[in-house]
């Protein structure tokens, strides 16, 4: 049986992308949801970046009464750090998107200029396969989200990746994601002496032009 491949839509920003970002949604969305964000990047001075922006495969969530839609892994209850996850789902995302990686590598892009991006699940997603990569990665962006899998994550993680640099934020009203998720994500990055960015946006589970601004003014600090 063939190996399950994510569809995905693309937005180059200029010819021969040097730098590609992956951007995962959330729970429920779709890839294309996110492809307007690429006009709000002023990416002044950046080489050409190619974005994908992948589709979650659909499968029964949980929390959701077993509905199918796109999920990156299941939800089986809330947000507590203590609650059950769906280790199976995380990791088998974490291969799809470990894929895609490796097709932007074989187009001539180096894992060093390529960054994952998400929101929300996507988030989770993107931060648990940058910094668990064997392959030194060009950054994170981490958007209402949180890290899974936390407590397992400090033996998960790559050492490659400890340098990698981070932005992480989150809306303090977020009615979805608890605020104190992104925090537990904050302060153990932290403790693990991480490079990372942090802001908080007087939001709830969205986003915002001043996140979005922020997100633009660190990428042409990386890229640049």
């Amino acid at each position: 049986m063939s190996r399950l491949k994510l569809d995905y839509n693309q937005v180059d920003t200029g010819s021969d992308p040097k730098v590609s970002i992956i951007w995962m949604h959330g729970l429920g969305d779709h890839g294309s949801s996110f492809v307007p964000l690429v006009q709000y990047f002023d990416l002044a001075n950046c080489p050409p970046v190619r974005f994908i922006f992948p589709h979650a495969p659909e499968r029964p969530v949980t929390v959701n009464a077993g509905y199918e839609m796109r999920a990156w892994f299941d939800i089986y209850g809330g947000f507590d750090a203590s609650d059950a996850e769906d280790s199976e789902g995380v990791q088998e995302s974490r291969r799809l998107i470990t894929d895609l990686i490796n097709q932007e590598k074989a187009r001539g892009v180096p894992t060093e200029k390529i960054i994952l991006a998400g929101f929300s699940q996507g988030c989770a997603m993107a931060l648990y396969t940058a910094l668990c990569s064997p392959e030194k990665m060009g950054g994170v962006i981490g958007l209402s989200g949180y890290i899974p899998l936390i407590r397992q994550f400090p033996d998960d993680r790559s050492p490659v990746n400890q340098d990698t640099p981070i932005f992480l934020a989150h809306g303090e009203h977020d009615e979805v994601v608890p605020f104190n998720r992104a925090e537990d994500a904050r302060e153990l990055l932290g403790k693990l002496g991480y490079r990372m960015e942090w802001h908080a946006y007087p939001i709830t589970h969205t986003l915002s032009l001043e996140e979005l601004n922020d997100v633009s003014a660190w990428l042409r600090r990386i890229l640049a």
